[in-house]
């Protein structure tokens, strides 16, 4: 099957096999459905892949995890839905950690001066699905570009231009269509890493829900007026830490393994497609078992052949080559457009994908319950992902598990939304707002939210990405030596240390100001409708029960009676890490507990309540017609930006060879079975030169005939990795291993492995190369 290319079926083949047929089946006759068309829909997606070399991974904080090289690529998916005469909005689904005020503000600048007002900070929302390896270096405030050595302007621009394309792309594809809603429980792609501080919550809470932590996912299918289905947006809260916090290579983690399968998955089989020249028609790629014919059965005469195709050298490429040669490339598209399916983040804050638990790296023994630790130390407590211990395995395994329910919801959905597409939006400042909350005994009281902190159980890390030094979870007190430490930056005043009580702050990062915001304050609160759909896009990460609690309260406003109110179901979705980042929201309950997640939650114990208080008020807005203040702008620090990240200078090749030359190239007369592991190494260049926007680093080509290479799989699939080293950090010579896991779908054949990069030479010039690997043979 197309989702299956890249890698073996599970155990449990025959079941999978015949439920996909059955899949495949539902799926055929869904795109014999037309419905009314009630809504403009338009669909885009683009790459954001940043740079592959020498830039900090955002997300686990750790110094040490710098990228070097790609695992799959990553992109910035867009929907657009629109009344014909009437509103919009446009919601981006971005492969990154999370969203950045910064990159929010100027892809708005750049929409109004495309668009003028059709796309406002009201009607755009752009998502991050929370990957924690993906370049960093793109958020404006200090503390979440420490570890990239400051703002990296190319891993920012790569973000902003993605997300602009993806939204031309999706307005330019705006046509007659329909959207449909569907939801289903997926049981086994999320656990809770923070139990004890859910079980803090009331219990008379807890008995309403089944599970500790969300299982449900929320699918919208869009389907063309003429075209059929054209993408699918879902949202599940799973964290994105299927790799590991030790990982080098880019990757979407397992949303965006999710999104590719699917994507493949249904260019594969929900679609015609041919092939002639490069592509018949210029249609889309077929999977290379479709391209070469099974005809090769005289082993003897394929050695023979792929003999006659040795390594030639490195040699000079235009720009455009690995464009041209990527297996999805967007030269070769239909008029029709390309189907997208993004897999989006909800209220993740305490859903880890390590399913098996968090058990002791030393002994094997599962780790302490409230605090996570081993001995008393956070270094030594991990969770375990599904494949454990290969963290490529469990990425795969978490992306298929959502990937098939996906696919599910997808085939099945009937209920299709009707009604006013609307929007709403706010700026709120956090670190002093007024919250009116429930009194203990009767009445309301007034409170407020704190200027930002992060306490002593943030630096302990979770169970997906512990911490170092003697940090612990649940800690409430903190311990005088890094209390000294914290003042030597900014010793925190005691109406903050009020504010903020139970949590002992290690970083007061709201109150410091040098050598610019360490922390934002102002934050947008943002509400879209279609239909009966409403979501609800909030800038950071709510845990679980915080997510029940905001959904609840929306959901009451909306359906409570009175003027424009939901006479029937509503669906309201969270969509987090959205337009910005301010870390975590936790419930006052959990917040008392100080696991990370409360030590994270920035504004104080009353973060949640302002929240819900807030988003009553947009929703009561939206059903009365009513437009909302704007509220403070957040401010624009790009001419502040600080960067220590070094240049490339150079880069060189040993003496006679070329870049692009074969270092380590395949056995002569090699003969690889499905399953082997197959490996070039190549002389290259720093791949920061040139990020191969919507091209490719690696490439697999199949023969076909005597001398026609077909494009069949690239560093956008998640077989084949592109595998970047230098031999000592000051060097100007790199190398880059290509290993390609042939999947169980490839076809037996000739093929070969090639290499695309640019170097840059002394005096700052750009020039790109390619280069390929001796043909060997697939049996």
């Amino acid at each position: 099957m197309g989702f299956l290319r890249c890698f073996n079926l599970p155990i449990r083949r025959p079941q999978m096999a015949a439920w996909l047929w059955i899949s495949l089946l539902l799926l055929q006759g869904s795109m014999g459905v037309r419905s009314d068309s009630n809504y403009l829909i338009g669909l885009g997606s683009y790459d954001i892949t940043g740079p592959a070399a020498d830039v900090n991974m955002m997300g686990y904080a750790n110094t040490e995890q710098v990228a070097a090289g790609v695992h799959f690529r990553l992109r910035a998916r867009t929907f657009i839905v629109a009344e014909p005469k009437g509103k919009r909005v446009a919601f981006v689904n971005l492969d990154a950690c999370m969203a950045s005020q910064l990159v929010t503000i100027k892809v708005l600048e750049r929409l109004k001066a495309r668009y003028g007002d059709l796309y406002t900070e009201s009607n755009v929302a752009i998502s991050g699905i929370h990957t924690h390896a993906g370049p960093g270096g793109f958020l404006q405030y200090v503390v979440y570009i420490v570890t990239s050595l400051g703002f990296v302007r190319q891993s920012f621009d790569v973000i902003v231009d993605g997300i602009e394309k993806s939204i031309i792309d999706a307005h330019e594809n705006l046509r007659p269509g329909s959207v449909f809603v569907n939801k289903g429980e997926l049981l086994d792609a999320g656990v809770n890493r923070s139990p004890s501080g859910y079980l803090n919550n009331p219990a008379a809470e807890r008995s309403k829900y089944k599970y500790d932590v969300d299982k449900e996912m929320t699918l919208l299918k869009f389907v063309d007026s003429e075209w059929g289905p054209v993408g699918s947006f879902n949202w599940f809260a799973t964290h994105g830490t299927s790799m590991s916090r030790t990982n080098s290579l880019i990757s979407g983690d397992n949303k965006g393994a999710a999104a590719r399968f699917m994507e493949d998955w249904f260019n594969k089989n929900g679609v015609k497609m041919s092939y002639s020249d490069d592509f018949e028609d210029g249609g889309n790629p077929l999977r290379v078992s479709n391209i070469v014919p099974e005809v090769h059965n005289n082993h003897h005469e394929l050695l023979e052949l792929a003999a006659s195709f040795q390594s030639p050298p490195g040699k000079p490429a235009t720009k455009t080559l690995s464009v041209a040669r990527r297996v999805r490339s967007a030269l070769r598209q239909t008029e029709k457009p390309g189907f997208v399916a993004a897999f989006c983040q909800t209220n993740c804050g305490d859903v880890s994908p390590n399913v098996l638990g968090a058990f002791c790296i030393d002994t094997g023994l599962p780790c302490d319950f409230n605090h996570s630790t081993c001995g008393g130390k956070n270094e030594l407590c991990y969770g375990r992902g599904p494949g454990y211990p290969d963290e490529f395995e469990s990425t795969r395994i978490i992306g298929e598990r959502q990937f098939e329910k996906a696919l599910d919801l997808f085939n099945k959905a009937s209920e299709q939304l009707r009604g006013k597409v609307d929007s709403r939006h706010v700026y709120l400042d956090f670190s002093n707002l007024e919250v009116t909350i429930p009194k203990q005994g009767g009445g309301s009281e007034v409170v407020k939210t704190c200027p930002a902190s992060m306490g002593f159980a943030f630096a302990a890390g979770t169970t997906d990405g512990p911490g170092a030094f003697d940090f612990k979870q649940g800690d409430d007190q903190g311990n005088p030596f890094w209390k000294l430490v914290r003042n030597l930056l900014k010793t925190p005043n005691q109406t903050q240390v009020d504010c903020q009580y139970p949590k002992p702050i290690l970083l007061d990062t709201g109150e410091m100001k040098q050598p610019y915001d360490w922390a934002p304050s102002i934050l947008p609160i943002q509400m879209f409708r279609i239909g009966q759909l409403v979501i609800l896009s909030v800038p950071g990460e709510f845990t679980t029960m915080a997510g029940r609690r905001l959904r609840e309260a929306v959901r009451t406003v909306l359906t409570s009676g009175g003027e424009g109110h939901f006479k029937g179901d509503v669906h309201v979705v969270i969509a987090g890490l959205t337009n910005t980042y301010s870390q975590y929201v936790t419930t006052f309950d959990e917040y008392q507990v100080q696991r990370y997640e409360g030590a994270s939650t920035l504004y104080g114990p009353h973060t949640l309540s302002a929240y819900i208080q807030e988003f009553k008020k947009l929703a009561s807005a939206m059903l009365s017609g009513q437009p909302v203040q704007p509220g403070p702008q957040p401010p624009d620090l790009l001419a502040k930006q600080i960067s220590l990240l070094t240049p490339v200078v150079m880069d060189a090749t040993p003496a006679g060879a070329n870049f692009g030359d074969v270092k380590t190239d395949v056995p002569t007369n090699s003969t690889f079975k499905r399953g082997d592991m197959v490996s070039v190494v190549f002389w290259s260049a720093c791949p920061r030169n040139d990020l191969m926007t919507e091209g490719t680093f690696a490439l697999v080509e199949a023969l076909q005939g005597k001398d026609t290479w077909v494009p069949a799989y690239d560093d956008d699939d998640f077989c084949l990795r592109f595998i970047w080293s230098r031999p000592s950090k000051l060097s100007t010579r790199s190398m880059a291993a290509i290993e390609w896991r042939i999947p169980e779908s490839a076809t037996p054949g000739v093929y070969r492995i090639r290499h695309f990069g640019a170097s840059k030479g002394l005096i700052g010039s750009i020039r790109h190369f390619a280069g390929s690997s001796s043909a060997f043979v697939v049996s």
